[in-house]
């Protein structure tokens, strides 16, 4: 994928909803009755995993000290049709998940395990399900958030077949973990959390859980890679696992070989809806945080910097004169933001914050979420070939803001376009007519790329036609002169590659283009 890759949407067919199994409850109104209908069964055929072995030749052990302390989760919601067919949630009972939008863009309508519902049909209860386990012996249930978003009741059934009614203790969205509170009159068994860090790829895990309401279920597997990135937000780190898990399972905990919890079964990636042995689970270090957070009541305040960034490719590297490719390339500062008060600036490589060494912009964006609001923190920054310090206040993070995201030119002498061959780029400056035909703001400043030639290197990075740079090699340019001048500078200097600041819709990225290509 083109370095501008990433300006575009990521097509993910994760499911998160694979917590969820829901069926429609008719409910009787005054002035009408809506018709609804159990959803059918997803059938799938799983195959026993090769290879896995149980310590002493059997997991009984394990199952029968964990299972007592797995719940099924059940909630009630309300569902309206109108909201369903207003676009929104695009009809799919799964439109509470976070990664709702991401299901919808691989499967489409076709896609969705459970039918639409009717545009006529009136407002109904929907019933969804999926899993938790049991954390205090008062009563403390650890889930996932999106079981429980929206409900209007929880009801939680213990493993000996108690119901219980739960109460939302507290919810984190962007971690999409959830706490709930049982009062049962006495206390109950309990699993302890592991330590995730410590897990490898190969090591065996089990996935407890209710898939598709039949009970309480035991699958085997291994851990099949770590720290996956699901596009769903700042936290992704999940462990893959190839125990089957399926609708019903999400909330409920992978365990390693020692009974201990080290993961929370969240997504599944699937074609079909059922399971083809690629799952996903939060890990409990990054889980057992925010659960002591949750459990003290209400939501989590995240830290907020205001900056986008990106990747510091070696490409990258090379062009800003770094000796490694690691840190957060920061793309655009965000008005009045706490980054902007403290000088940081569009260019900046942050090689470390509050202390921890930033190896590439997950660590910053986790690293900046877990700082209190208000709390004064130091960012340690790569600007112009010179390392230097800047204290920062971190905001406040809100759901609507990201943490941390050649002049052989032969230009004509009005300087109304320009080339630069050794990249294959060519440029116009930005006249009044460009400006209404864009629709560009009226301070927008930088060249415009009228073409981009295929054989040469600016079009292996993915620079498009339409494209304007604004910067090269972090020095802002007003014309399409200044940039190929820019661009001359960089090859005489010796440097592998040249870095562009491009924007496009409205967003900015750094682009490095290696010379050694053209």
């Amino acid at each position: 994928m083109s370095p501008l890759g990433i300006l575009r949407r990521h097509r993910v067919a994760a499911l998160l909803g694979a917590a969820l199994i829901i069926s429609p409850v008719v409910v009787s109104f005054a002035q009408s009755a809506g018709n609804g209908g159990l959803s059918n069964a997803v059938a799938t055929t799983q195959t026993p995993v090769a290879g896995i072995t149980a310590p002493n030749g059997s997991f009984a052990p394990i199952v029968a000290a964990a299972k007592p302390a797995v719940v099924t989760v059940t909630t009630v919601m309300k569902a309206q049709p109108e909201a369903m067919n207003d676009g929104s949630q695009d009809g799919s009972p799964l439109g509470n998940s976070p990664f709702d939008d991401y299901f919808r863009q691989f499967f489409g309508d076709q896609g969705a395990p459970m039918p639409r519902t009717p545009p006529q049909q009136q407002p109904q209860r929907a019933e969804a399900l999926g899993s938790g386990f049991i954390v205090g012996a008062d009563g403390t249930i650890v889930t996932n958030n999106h079981v429980v978003d929206g409900a209007t009741s929880i009801k939680v059934t213990l493993d000996d077949g108690t119901e219980l009614p739960a109460k939302l203790i507290g919810h984190d969205a962007k971690n999409d973990l959830a706490v709930l509170r049982i009062k049962a009159g006495k206390p109950l068994p309990t699993v302890k959390w592991g330590d995730s860090d410590k897990l490898m790829t190969g090591d065996q895990v089990l996935a407890i859980g209710n898939p598709f309401g039949i009970g309480t279920t035991v699958t085997a597997g291994i851990v099949s890679a770590r720290g996956r990135d699901l596009h769903s937000g700042p936290f992704d780190d999940f462990i893959q696992i190839d125990a089957p898990i399926n609708h019903g399972n999400s909330g409920g905990p992978l365990v390693d070989i020692s009974g201990n919890v080290v993961g929370i079964n969240t997504a599944i990636y699937s074609p079909n809806g059922g399971s083809v042995g690629v799952g996903f689970a939060i890990p409990s270090d990054q889980a057992q945080k925010v659960v002591a957070k949750l459990m003290k009541g209400g939501d989590i305040e995240y830290g907020y910097l205001g900056v986008e960034i990106q990747p510091v490719t070696p490409d990258i590297a090379s062009a800003i004169g770094l000796d490694h490719s690691g840190g957060a390339l920061v793309s655009r500062v965000n008005d009045d933001s706490p980054a902007a008060s403290a000088g940081v600036e569009t260019g900046d490589v942050i090689t470390s914050f509050a202390g921890q060494d930033v190896k590439d912009p997950k660590d910053l964006s986790r690293a900046v979420a877990d700082v209190s609001p208000g709390s004064k923190e130091s960012l340690e920054v790569w600007r112009k070939g010179k390392a230097m310090q800047i204290s920062v206040a971190v905001g406040r993070n809100s759901d609507d803001v990201k943490t941390a995201s050649t002049d052989d030119s032969g230009a004509p002498g009005t300087g109304q376009g320009a080339r630069a061959p050794t990249i294959g780029l060519g440029l116009m400056d930005i006249t009044p007519d460009i400006r209404q035909q864009m629709n560009l703001a009226d301070n927008e400043r930088g060249a415009v790329v009228a073409t981009v030639n295929p054989d040469k290197a600016a079009a292996g990075a993915g620079i498009q036609p339409g494209d304007i740079i604004v910067a090269v090699n972090q020095a802002s340019v007003k014309s399409a002169r200044q940039v190929t001048q820019a661009i001359a500078q960089a090859s005489k200097s010796g440097r592998k590659s040249v870095l562009l600041l491009v924007e496009r819709d409205g967003n900015q990225i750094y682009v490095a283009v290696p010379f050694a290509n053209g």
